[in-house]
């Protein structure tokens, strides 16, 4: 157990790593909310103990299950991203398994991984479901509060509920996030960004998306609770007429690089070609397409120096949704260098001489985000294949 301090909100905790739980023998849903996988951003922590001693106290009625985990406890205790790796870039298949195998010799961040993992592993074989995941952050600059998923068709139903901003597509450009490792189990799993670090709106931003996402779940009735309190506080801040937005690129900071955004830069803010954003080793980088800047580093740790997203017209989103309803993937195959990469048909082989000629965005449509897998072919991997779609067919969101 730790104790977690905030000037900002006054407030004083003692954390562990089951923050709380709300458990019904009355069958719903089974929610799973994280908070703190990154140790500078404790204000998922801090909502969700508000919230559940809230639950408790007021004696609101529920049905279902919730529990909330803390993610990285010893950064959290200090203050910082992450001891030695960032607890958010390491739920690859490989790492899970050398977990088990006790591979990861003594690396903090690597046991606090194991404990998490164990504890989603013992949820999900106590309870049915359907099972619900949503990870807490916030961000190093100031920001409207976002959603960030991965592009799958349960995950996109069920998002669309919240007043948000939703950005598509982090899977394709970050390596071992944990919500991936969750959407590859066939789950709904997403992540929240509450708005800046130290800001006390991004404490009362978990706090309106928490409750908001038990009621979309179905293990609260709005009824029950300040529904719409919580949903015009998120829904003031939507500030766009676009929901969808894609990520199209990310600059990565190479190892041991000084890096340093030029001040002044907020998400979503629009931004030119080739528009002045940060120096590395005192070399300015400029924008390598004009979109809208995506959260651009102002903090001490992490490679992900910035990304540039666009929206995404609601006609592609709607045409998405039908070719993959028909499987219209299948007659991927029959193009020229692209083949099944496995007999699971879960992903598609291409070959990098003939890519040139089909676009991201054909295979975007129909749910494939790409991974390099050698000097000469990508791994076009499709989310659908694993989703667990029949858990949430009787849900009033997914009609």
């Amino acid at each position: 157990m730790i104790e977690l301090q905030s000037k900002v909100l006054n407030k004083t905790i003692h954390v562990d790593r089951l923050i709380g739980k709300l458990e019904s023998e009355e069958e719903g849903p089974t929610l799973i909310f994280t908070g703190g996988i990154h140790g500078n951003e404790p204000s998922g922590v801090f909502a969700l103990n508000t919230v559940v001693d809230q639950l408790k106290s007021q004696n609101i009625p529920f049905k279902g299950n919730l529990y909330a985990i803390s993610g990285n406890l010893s950064a959290l205790k200090k203050g910082v991203r992450f001891d030695q790796k960032d607890l958010n870039r390491q739920w690859t298949r490989e790492n899970v398994r050398s977990l088990h195998e006790k591979e990861y010799g003594n690396v903090s961040d690597r046991e606090e991984q194991l404990e998490i993992h164990q504890f989603i592993e013992s949820i999900l074989a106590t309870h049915a479901g359907p099972f619900y995941f949503f990870d807490l952050h916030t961000t190093s600059s100031e920001t409207i509060p976002f959603l960030t998923i991965n592009d799958s068709v349960i995950n996109r139903k069920f998002t669309r509920q919240y007043p948000l901003s939703i950005v598509l597509g982090i899977e394709e450009f970050l390596e071992g996030p944990l919500l991936s490792y969750i959407n590859e189990l066939g789950y709904v799993a997403f992540g929240f960004e509450a708005g800046q670090h130290d800001a006390v709106i991004s404490y009362e931003n978990h706090i309106s998306f928490a409750y908001l996402s038990m009621v979309y779940a179905g293990f609260l009735d709005p009824k029950d609770i300040n529904y719409m309190k919580y949903h015009h506080h998120l829904e003031k801040q939507f500030l766009f007429t676009d929901k969808f937005y894609e990520i199209l690129h990310r600059y990565e900071i190479k190892e041991s690089a000084k890096f340093a955004m030029y001040n002044g830069f907020r998400n979503f803010q629009k931004i030119k070609k080739h528009a002045k954003l940060a120096t590395s080793n005192g070399e300015i980088i400029t924008a390598p397409m004009k979109g809208h800047i995506f959260m651009p580093l102002y903090q001490g740790k992490g490679n992900d120096g910035f990304f540039v997203i666009r929206s995404v017209p609601r006609l592609f989103l709607r045409l998405s949704l039908f070719l993959r309803k028909v499987y219209f993937d299948r007659f991927l195959v029959l193009l020229p260098g692209i083949s099944w990469a496995s007999k699971q048909r879960e992903a598609l082989r291409v070959n990098l001489r003939v890519a040139r000629f089909y676009t991201k965005q054909l295979f975007h449509l129909l749910g494939y985000r790409s991974k390099t897998a050698d000097e000469t072919h990508l791994i076009m991997t499709n989310r659908e294949v694993a989703s667990k779609m029949g858990d949430y067919k009787r849900a009033d969101w997914f009609k």
